[in-house]
């Protein structure tokens, strides 16, 4: 059977938390640039087919085609290890402790921003031909999402960070399912499929995703975005980090780790189930 059932999928989930924690500096810091680097091509794909087609569904059904590609060659994003390696510290697997759980979140948020950076100014570069010219529909584009998506947030003050917030943490319930779609089937078509419906879900709804973001406002700043590295900060990548990782965390790997790992036990035992048939 390709498909996985519950239990075995969930004790993946732990299994792979764990080989994430013990994993050396050097694997990590690859894979999550590589990872962050990817996500970031998908980005901007599915922005230029919302320009081009002036269809923002269409950028969004085709956008998980990135998240895809990242899974399945085995990069990690920055959202992913929130979910799973702190099931391997509830677990308590030999060796897993807070400082590798932080560590190993330290690491990817590096690599992730470094992957994200280095496609925003390729693409950067790409659009306004090595800075000589005006970014394009594109361009223009992103930077204005840029400014919509933290000036946007910052006229609402607080109520602004809290929204950004709850996006965040709708945001990595989806994509933390995607992480696990990848778990529950044996075949790379079933992945796909499984991957693919929440991630096309967290687009097109425009929640905030803290590794997109790493791409989408350091190539708004760019291409003319008017906003500051601390607007950047403030009014999105910090609450979307907490919003990723209490929601991924919370949504997904706590309620499926708890329900089927740490199962609680039946009200009725088969035998006194039995006599109330009888």
């Amino acid at each position: 059977m390709s498909y996985l059932v519950p239990s075995e999928f969930v004790t993946k989930m732990v299994d792979a938390g764990e080989s994430k924690v013990h994993m050396s500096t050097r694997d990590t810091l690859i894979r999550a640039y590589m990872a962050g680097a990817i996500l970031a091509l998908a980005a901007v794909f599915a922005i230029t087919i919302a320009v081009q087609t002036g269809v923002f569904l269409i950028g969004a059904i085709l956008f998980p085609v990135g998240f895809c590609m990242l899974y399945l060659m085995g990069f990690d994003l920055l959202t992913g290890v929130f979910v799973l390696t702190p099931l391997a510290l509830i677990d308590k697997r030999p060796g897993v402790t807070v400082n590798g759980v932080l560590r190993n979140w330290g690491l990817v948020f590096l690599g992730n921003f470094a992957g994200a950076l280095t496609v925003a100014v390729m693409m950067a570069f790409i659009f306004t031909y090595g800075f000589n010219t005006d970014p394009g529909a594109v361009g223009k584009k992103i930077a204005a999402i840029g400014e919509a998506r933290t000036l946007g947030y910052a006229e609402y003050g607080a109520a602004g960070w809290f929204t950004i917030f709850i996006r965040g943490m709708l945001c990595n319930w989806m994509v933390s399912l995607g992480v696990v779609g990848a778990m529950i089937s044996t075949s790379v078509s079933g992945k796909v499929i499984a991957m693919w419906m929440p991630i096309m879900l967290f687009f097109f709804m425009g929640f905030e995703h803290s590794v997109v973001n790493m791409f989408l406002f350091p190539s708004a700043m760019i291409m003319g975005g008017e906003f500051s590295i601390m607007d950047y900060l403030v009014w999105n990548e910090i609450p979307t980090v907490l919003g990723n990782l209490i929601g991924g965390l919370a949504f997904t790997g706590l309620t499926l780790y708890t329900t089927h790992i740490r199962t609680a036990k039946n009200r009725a035992s088969a035998p006194e189930f039995n006599s109330r048939l009888a």
